[in-house]
């Protein structure tokens, strides 16, 4: 679905005073849900959550730990929800095998570099992956499910859009407030610049890692060159800002609901308003997992990475996890 207008914003008017019942009622239940024990695997497990409904650049960073720690020498397996799929798992997840609307997009980007699990029941997921060799488990999403107990848990936010409107589902696009989610992160991470002051939202003494989206190398065949764009994610916005980073020149743009389901009929569309743009058409990582197969060789990818701003930051809070990992004999 699309985000309400009056989810971003100052306040969205009166709507979320007439919805606010039903926040109050949604947010004493995530409550009381997260305030269950979970099971304590006996790998360290590692959360990029959030706190809006939506993209904050979760699986992006997720990507990143999973680099980082392999890197180390550590078996990295990812686990999510599989959003969007209707499979409930757990299922390791097989990029060659397993389709987007089987086990969601983003769980398609993180197999694409390292063993990927979806599950409904995230203890039973993170049974299966360490029954599978993992080592560290890093999770994208699941802040707000208490089955599985995190060892380090990471709050994105994106600077852009930061909580919207401030308010709780439905009133506005926060899962729980603010501070209840803020209060189970180690830290906050700060993905690009802070234009809606969510930081001052957040409880001092939270510590903040800074980043922010660049393009990856590929991108530089984009620069001077006409382009359509098209997307179908939380943020719409960021995409196409990293185009521009990237010398790309938008000629064209269409943005969709998060995770919308492309169709041979979307992409003909697009196609030809590309063509009659005399423009490449673009799309994002994410998005091009859920285009029909026939027309992917037809669209151009721009890949993104994360860059901190103090990469030894996020190394120290990574330090004291990958040393409780046993080396093999």
């Amino acid at each position: 679905m699309r985000a309400p207008e009056f989810w971003s914003g100052d306040g969205g008017g009166v709507l979320p005073w007439l919805l606010s019942p039903i926040a109050k009622l949604y947010a004493q239940a995530t409550a009381r849900r997260v305030a269950k024990p979970g099971w304590h695997a006996p790998v360290p497990v590692i959360c990029c959550g959030n706190v809006t409904a939506g993209g904050a650049g979760k699986t992006t960073l997720a990507l990143d730990l999973g680099r980082r720690l392999s890197d180390r020498g550590l078996a990295v397996h990812f686990l999510s929800r599989g959003y969007g799929g209707s499979l409930k798992g757990p299922v390791r997840v097989d990029p060659a095998k397993h389709s987007s609307e089987e086990v969601g997009d983003e769980a398609l980007l993180l197999a694409a570099e390292r063993p990927a699990w979806i599950s409904a029941d995230r203890a039973a997921g993170a049974r299966a992956a360490i029954e599978g060799g993992a080592q560290v488990i890093v999770m994208d999403d699941g802040l707000q499910n208490p089955t599985l107990e995190k060892d380090l848990a990471l709050l994105a936010v994106d600077g852009s859009y930061g909580f919207g409107n401030g308010w709780v589902i439905p009133s506005g696009p926060l899962r729980e407030p603010v501070e209840a989610a803020a209060q189970r992160a180690r830290a906050a991470v700060l993905i690009g610049e802070d234009t809606t002051g969510a930081l001052e939202k957040l409880p001092r003494g939270l510590p903040v890692l800074r980043a922010r989206l660049v393009p990856g190398p590929e991108a530089a065949m984009l620069k001077g060159q006409p382009v359509f764009a098209f997307c179908g994610i939380g943020n719409p916005r960021k995409f196409f800002a990293s185009l521009q980073e990237a010398g790309a020149v938008i000629a064209g743009r269409a943005a969709y609901a998060d995770h919308y389901p492309f169709d041979a009929g979307d992409l003909r569309d697009l196609l030809a308003e590309a063509e009659r743009l005399r423009a490449i058409p673009v799309t994002t990582r994410k998005d091009f997992v859920r285009l029909p197969p026939a027309f992917r060789s037809r669209v151009t990818v721009l890949n993104i990475t994360l860059r901190w701003e103090e990469p030894l930051a996020i190394e120290s809070l990574l330090d004291p996890l990958a040393q409780r990992v046993p080396v093999p004999a």
